[in-house]
């Protein structure tokens, strides 16, 4: 029998305020909201790291069939991540018959996949949680002259996606998930072009435990991008609205690179995150 955490959102749709399109809020807004109390998912996660494993277990957790690959095999996967029902496979079989697909892998690694995302039917919603760290990805000239992120995801697979959980550090992903309701309740940005697609994303965030902020279309997407007032701060839904607004573009990569290096010089290496606390003041210190 299908299970509930509880962690569904009851508070309404916010739209980021530059972006307002009442005649979507008008007829969406209660579906957008309540995906999960209508139908629970078939779901496939690429990626079994930081961000992934905690999405593999919330989700799971919420009732949701999730199934889960990496890049090393279904045996590598650790037999704790699937003791709330999800099933370990391979990469093929992670995007066979699913309603979502969560991508939740380098962002250099997003072309790899692309040939296999290439067969889902166009209803299936693709959700991106990566983000460009040239330290770690390489530089790719197209996002270092301006494209953004989403945007070139978007193109590498040939379809549209939606962008979700690529904003918020992986212990407080870990760690801080409420039930809906509660006054310190972490919102998190989504970013979508398709009604669909967003309404589906935003469910699935409240499910793992966060507001889902609606923050607009993918173009509009580098507001969460690295660097970025809203990114990894750890935000109230009444909070990030403004956070987004206050984003300046250009700024961003400086900004992300200051903080990749302060952690690299207190971590030790480029691989190890930060804990919830320490990451969340140092990246606030910076980004706000």
């Amino acid at each position: 029998m299908p299970r509930s955490n509880n962690l569904g959102s009851s508070r309404p749709v916010r739209r980021h305020k530059q972006y307002d399109r009442p005649h979507y809020l008008a007829s969406s807004t209660v579906k957008a909201l309540h995906v999960h109390e209508r139908k629970f998912m078939k779901i496939g996660i690429l990626g079994t790291g930081h961000i992934g494993k905690t999405l593999v277990v919330r989700l799971s957790q919420a009732g949701h069939d999730v199934k889960v690959a990496n890049s090393r095999g279904p045996e590598t996967i650790d037999v704790q991540l699937l003791s709330s029902g999800a099933r370990a496979v391979t990469t093929e079989d992670a995007l066979v018959d699913v309603d979502a697909v969560i991508l939740s892998i380098p962002l250099n690694r997003i072309p790899g996949v692309a040939p296999l995302v290439a067969r889902l039917p166009e209803r299936t919603v693709v959700i991106d949680t990566s983000n460009y760290y040239p330290f770690r990805d390489e530089k790719i000239d197209a996002i270092e002259q301006g494209q953004v992120e989403s945007l070139w995801v978007a193109e590498q697979l040939g379809r549209p996606i939606a962008k979700a959980w690529n904003a918020i550090g992986s212990a407080s992903l870990a760690r801080k998930a409420k039930p809906a309701g509660a006054s310190d309740r972490i919102a998190i940005p989504v970013a979508a072009d398709r009604d669909h697609d967003r309404e589906v994303a935003m469910s699935l965030v409240n499910d793992t435990g966060l507001d889902a902020f609606d923050a607009g279309s993918l173009a509009d997407s580098w507001r969460q991008q690295p660097g970025a007032p809203a990114y990894c701060t750890d935000l109230s839904y009444a909070e990030i609205g403004a956070a987004l607004d206050a984003a300046e573009r250009d700024r961003l990569p400086k900004r992300r690179d200051l903080g990749v290096a302060v952690m690299q010089e207190r971590l030790g290496d480029g691989t190890t995150n930060p804990d919830e606390e320490w990451g969340v003041r140092l990246v606030r210190a910076i980004n706000m």
